[in-house]
């Protein structure tokens, strides 16, 4: 079974919903994961964001991040997760080449992940002209959604909240 598979299955099993939030990928992740079995039912949606300032004013990136760091993949992550009210999300940043960019050697690249209780990063190292990195990117992401998503079970109705129960009884 590969890993949108199995990221199909425990999403849509344990009622789970999953986003991506994407700069070094350009959408290639959400449309991997949007393949999944049942999208409609657990995948959120995912944001592409490249300029800074947009990472900053959309997903909370504080400024003056390094734009390929363990810190902006776990902002990323972190919001774009609030934002689609996900309970998991994963996100991509880095160089994806052919040269360097900032600092960092192409191919350097950093995923962010998100949950309601944690949140991490990881980073690789890939090898190859830009077509190979963002390949392995988009493989490495999927395969660390499915690993997160396997810790995760249902936290109830959204937001805490019964979306039958109008905002006047709730409050």
């Amino acid at each position: 079974m590969d890993h949108i598979d199995r990221l199909s299955e425990l999403a849509a099993s344990r009622r789970l919903r999953v986003c991506v939030a994407e700069s070094l990928t350009s959408g290639q992740l959400a449309n991997t994961v949007g393949q999944g079995a049942d999208a409609s039912t657990w995948f959120a949606g995912g944001i592409v964001t490249y300029l800074t300032d947009v990472k900053e004013r959309v997903l909370g990136l504080a400024p003056g991040t390094d734009p390929c760091s363990a810190a902006c993949a776990e902002q990323l992550a972190s919001g774009a997760r609030l934002l689609f009210d996900a309970d998991i999300c994963v996100s991509t940043t880095g160089v994806g080449g052919p040269g360097p960019e900032g600092g960092h050697p192409a191919g350097t690249v950093y995923l962010g992940w998100a949950t309601p209780t944690a949140v991490g990063h990881r980073r690789l190292a890939l090898p190859g002209d830009p077509r190979s990195v963002l390949d392995a990117c988009v493989a490495a992401a999927t395969h660390l959604l499915a690993f997160h998503i396997e810790t995760l079970h249902p936290a109830g109705p959204r937001r805490g909240h019964d979306p039958a129960t109008p905002v006047s009884a709730r409050e």
